[in-house]
């Protein structure tokens, strides 16, 4: 028991990573340490936990390469925000001071045009970030931001960011994770320039899984597009060419024929 009442935390979460917070009197709770708590609530709700938290923030741009004390360590300075469809999170040219990480739901980055219509910018999906320019770059936010549906936000102020990184450890991994990516985007633009999409696929499969005649994928489509620097509609007319050459793709399963690797070659 608190200064603010007694807490009784729900110890089994559900596949959303939610728990429910349950107040037996009024008021808000106060810092409370442990990976699998809820955030701050005033109201019986489902909140996210921390394990979530750092879970989507691994999907982050920004911070997928941290390590997980890393994604912790933003974890605890995160605040959830819920949406109603078509309510609006931020207006354009109002003054900025956090960055946002989609949970779930779906939400649309609009610019108001010269002749007064808005103009649609970019829709987010789960698991991106946007107006992460504020962090480093701008004091207003250039869009609006108006959810499609019901959303589920993590906003991460600006302020507690660059409290974070005033505390060395985090710093360092930081800088480590942002060294790492740059190490990877520099790769990457090497094989685009220097290999076809047919050879960036294979090398990809042969790095990441092994030479074998079938994998299970646990990514998407989408994310096999972009770890060889391919567009989907690139990837999917790769797909049926390799089909020639003994290929076939069903849901998340690779099949090649045997033999094949023996006779690939990088071009």
């Amino acid at each position: 028991m608190n200064d603010f009442g007694t807490l009784t935390w729900v110890k089994k979460m559900d596949d959303c990573g939610y728990g429910v917070i349950i107040k037996e009197n009024m008021g808000v709770y106060g810092d409370t340490a442990g990976p699998n708590l809820p955030l701050r609530s005033e109201r019986r709700e489902r909140m996210l936990t921390q394990k979530a938290i750092a879970g989507i923030l691994g999907q982050a741009e920004l911070f997928r390469g941290l390590d997980e004390p890393g994604r912790f360590a933003v974890a605890v300075e995160c605040v959830q925000r819920d949406l109603a469809r078509r309510q609006y999170l931020f207006h354009e040219g109002t003054a900025a001071d956090a960055v946002y990480i989609l949970f779930s739901g779906s939400v649309q980055l609009i610019k108001s045009g010269d002749s007064g219509r808005d103009v649609v910018i970019r829709t987010i999906k789960p698991g991106e970030i946007f107006a992460e320019a504020v962090l480093f770059e701008r004091d207003n936010y250039p869009v609006s931001a108006v959810a499609l549906k019901k959303s589920t936000l993590i906003r991460l102020g600006r302020n507690e960011f660059f409290r974070l990184l005033d505390e060395r450890n985090f710093r360092n991994r930081f800088l480590a994770s942002l060294m790492g990516r740059l190490k990877y985007l520099t790769n990457l633009v090497f094989r685009i320039s220097a290999y076809d999409v047919e050879t960036r696929f294979c090398l990809f499969l042969m790095e990441q899984y092994g030479r074998k005649e079938e994998y299970i994928l646990q990514i998407s489509k989408k994310d096999i597009a972009a770890a060889i620097g391919a567009t989907p509609e690139t990837l999917s007319r790769l797909v049926l060419r390799m089909k020639k050459r003994g290929m076939t793709w069903k849901g998340k399963t690779i099949r090649l024929k045997k033999g094949f690797w023996e006779k690939f070659v990088v071009k």
